[in-house]
């Protein structure tokens, strides 16, 4: 099943990795995990169904781990040590921006009572989202919750736009200089990207760094917008835009040889595309994976994971970003583990 924007999906047609089916007919829910993997599936019902409320329904479905059982892919001592790196790395020429992240994991105690969905109850309670859903497709190895405030792509017809954020503070007054500039580095990149695949003249930036509030924090977010080329599809868009510019850096290949260099884990769904696409309507909606957990089966024991990260410019503090990267977890760590009071 998939649940996105007050609809839920059931009866699984077909699953499949080629991106060419996007274009094809009926409604597909897509995840698509930053190193590469693509999953999209087609379902055959569609029907109203808002996310069922976050209380002892949810509940039950979902018991969380322990708050003291998770751990970090990188610790305090090498996330700063990371964001050093960058900046020596940018000091060098080789790159503007990069995004450096980590992935916390901790086990699951019940797996009878590990239902992505009713996780997603739960956020949409605790941490509401524009982009929020699920996809639980256990048998193809994807189970997802998602609570993700970051639009990747929306697909309107031959129109597609894009809203990137970067900068992040508790209010307003927190954001910096810094965050600025790290914004409008990464339009210029969206900007690029999404040039490959649409027509010249085409790339419009309707909202520049505007403020966005959501629970516990405020985003700097902007949109940029284009007309595909006569002949381009989902494969051309995907090739052309993935993985989001927003959560790798500028220029795109040389953070992603930073992020490689420096990462000591997959992130998975994380930074990847969640979200679905109508095929029927020419219309999709992906979001960019974050603020996102999902399910790993693959060692036995049902572990849950989420991603946490931050840009890096030169103007990066090491413990500053160290700490971005804890008030995007809190929350939502909290709400997993069933410590945070609603």
């Amino acid at each position: 099943m998939a649940r996105f924007g007050g609809l839920l999906a059931t009866g699984l047609r077909e699953v499949t990795s080629d991106p060419a089916a996007l274009d094809s007919a009926g409604f597909w829910a897509v995840a698509h995990d930053f190193e590469g993997r693509l999953v999209c599936a087609r379902f055959d019902e569609l029907r109203p169904d808002p996310t069922p409320p976050g209380g002892a329904a949810a509940r039950g479905g979902w018991l969380g781990p322990s708050p003291d059982s998770w751990h970090s892919s990188l610790d305090r001592a090498a996330y700063t040590a990371g964001v050093r790196r960058i900046r020596e790395h940018i000091a060098a020429g080789e790159v503007y921006q990069a995004n450096l992240c980590r992935v916390l994991s901790a086990p699951l105690p019940d797996p009878a009572r590990s239902d992505v969905d009713a996780l997603t109850a739960l956020l949409a309670h605790g941490n509401p989202a524009p982009y929020a859903g699920t996809i639980r497709l256990p048998e193809h190895g994807v189970e997802i919750a998602t609570a993700s405030p970051e639009l990747y792509l929306r697909r309107q017809g031959a129109t597609v736009s894009s809203g990137p954020i970067k900068g992040t503070g508790r209010t307003e007054a927190d954001l910096l200089d810094k965050d600025h500039a790290e914004n409008v580095m990464i339009v210029d990149l969206v900007r690029n990207d999404l040039g490959r695949v649409c027509g010249t003249g085409s790339i419009t930036v309707p909202d520049l760094c505007v403020v966005e509030k959501h629970p516990g924090l405020v985003h700097l977010v902007s949109t940029v917008q284009g007309t595909l080329r006569d002949g381009a599809g989902w494969p051309e868009l995907l090739a052309d835009t993935f993985p989001p510019g927003s959560v790798t850096g500028a220029p795109k290949s040389s953070a992603l040889r930073i992020i490689e260099e420096l990462e000591t884990a997959p992130r998975g769904p994380y930074c990847g595309a969640i979200g679905w696409v109508d095929a029927d309507r020419g219309r999709a909606e992906l979001a960019v994976g974050i603020r996102t957990f999902w399910i790993d089966r693959t060692a036995g024991r049902p572990v849950l994971r989420f991603g946490t990260g931050a840009g890096i410019t030169w103007g990066s503090d090491p413990e500053r970003e160290w700490d971005e990267t804890e008030l995007k977890a809190a929350r939502l760590v909290a709400i997993a583990s069933g410590t945070h009071l609603f």
